[in-house]
């Protein structure tokens, strides 16, 4: 059975840095992403917690543009946000939105960066401005996939937290 890819991968026009797509988001948080054209189409991030289930359980996984390395990017996110969200007891849907923020505010490599666990993947980005657009461009993800997670599930349930231990690709961010 192979892996799930990114819809987006058709788009010709996506601005990329390195090899990393920048692709639009509907967000509400500030950053360099452009706007989706039509909100009721969904995004990467729409796509990233919808594929998540299904991809978390491969080793291997073919990368056929630079939409599936965003792709990667969030599905490796969303393991972390399940790592942290996993403790002996269960955390309270405003303690998952507290972890969850403090995640995506933290301090996290790009490609190009010593730490970063997949530079054989991503290429770096070409100059200095590349690298704080995208730098920019990851936070903004970061945080409106933190946000629309803790909206999609609430506080955290037994069929997402299930998810914890799978470890996309033997990779963490």
């Amino acid at each position: 059975m192979p892996a799930y890819h990114s819809s987006f991968l058709d788009f010709h026009d996506t601005r990329t840095v390195g090899n990393f797509a920048l692709l639009p988001l509907k967000t509400r948080f500030k950053g360099p992403a452009y706007p989706l054209s039509n909100p009721q189409d969904p995004d990467i991030i729409d796509e990233c917690i919808e594929l998540f289930r299904a991809n978390c359980f491969f080793r291997n996984f073919e990368i056929r543009g630079p939409a599936d390395r965003t792709l990667i990017y969030g599905i490796l996110f969303i393991s972390d946000c399940l790592q942290r969200l996993s403790s002996r007891t269960p955390p309270t849907q405003s303690e998952a939105v507290k972890s969850l923020n403090s995640l995506a505010l933290e301090q996290f490599t790009i490609p190009g960066e010593p730490g970063f666990p997949m530079n054989g993947m991503f290429a770096p980005p070409a100059g200095r401005s590349e690298g704080e657009l995208l730098k920019g461009y990851l936070g903004q993800f970061r945080q409106e996939l933190a946000q629309r997670l803790i909206l999609k599930g609430g506080a955290p349930s037994k069929w997402w937290m299930s998810f914890s231990k799978k470890r996309f690709m033997n990779k963490s961010l």
